[in-house]
């Protein structure tokens, strides 16, 4: 990795897990569109997963009294298959389209987020699983699921301080499950991938630290308004990076 990637990819690092620390989620978000401006998304998304792994399982650790296993546990059978198709996909190469329309899905949640509308009432089970396909669909082609989790959380009414705990929590089992099927597939074998997680595993570690006792600081309404905006954000930098491909 030259001078220039690692001066470009590290301040993305601390700033996707510094927003992981104060949020509970968001670190692909920021981190898989910013990177994808210097290497291929087929690069950047098994390098993040890997990150992802140990941040998310840190972040999860810090707040595991608050982690709600009850309510994303209706995910895990979709998950997987959605892991599955996920990898099929990728064999077919459909180019950017689906990073178009996951950029609109993120816009959608972040806005009806900021404005409070909620979906109320339980889901039935086959709604979880639905669901639950979605976010293995998209964490493998983009290793950005964390907002289909949110929006899970919020229509079972979560409170903000238990989805800042739960959403690493899950994410670092979607991101083994996926990491998993890589190995399988032989994505993990690059030298390269390997050297650039050597250089940016322990910036996110810290960061992550740091962000969790920012987050200590601030207001429940702060941190609902700032999981809002970030996804509004990050659904954007997802449609411009999209358009830059496609154009």
């Amino acid at each position: 990795m030259s001078a220039a990637e690692l001066a470009w990819a590290l301040p993305s690092v601390v700033l996707g897990y510094l927003v992981l620390g104060i949020t509970g989620f968001g670190s692909a978000l920021v981190i898989v569109p910013l990177l994808a401006w210097r290497w291929p998304l087929t690069e950047v998304v098994p390098l993040v997963l890997l990150i992802d792994v140990v941040a998310s399982a840190l972040m999860g650790r810090l707040n595991w009294h608050q982690v709600r296993w009850d309510v994303l546990k209706a995910l895990l059978p979709g998950m997987l298959v959605g892991a599955v198709a996920g990898l099929l996909i990728w064999r077919l190469n459909p180019g950017s389209w689906p990073l178009v329309l996951l950029g609109l899905y993120v816009v959608w949640v972040g806005q009806r987020a900021w404005r409070g509308v909620t979906v109320a009432g339980p889901a039935a089970a086959w709604v979880g699983h639905l669901h639950g396909l979605g976010v293995g669909l998209v964490q493998v082609m983009f290793g950005t699921a964390g907002p289909l989790v949110l929006a899970w959380m919020a229509r079972a009414r979560v409170p903000a301080p238990a989805m800042r705990a739960s959403t690493p929590a899950l994410m670092t089992v979607v991101a083994l499950a996926v990491l998993g099927m890589m190995t399988l597939e032989g994505r993990l074998s690059s030298t390269l991938l390997w050297w650039r997680l050597a250089w940016l595993l322990p910036a996110g570690v810290l960061a992550v630290v740091l962000g969790h006792r920012l987050s200590s600081h601030l207001p429940v309404a702060v941190l609902r308004r700032a999981i809002a905006g970030l996804l509004v954000l990050s659904g954007l930098l997802l449609l411009l990076n999209a358009a830059r491909q496609l154009g």
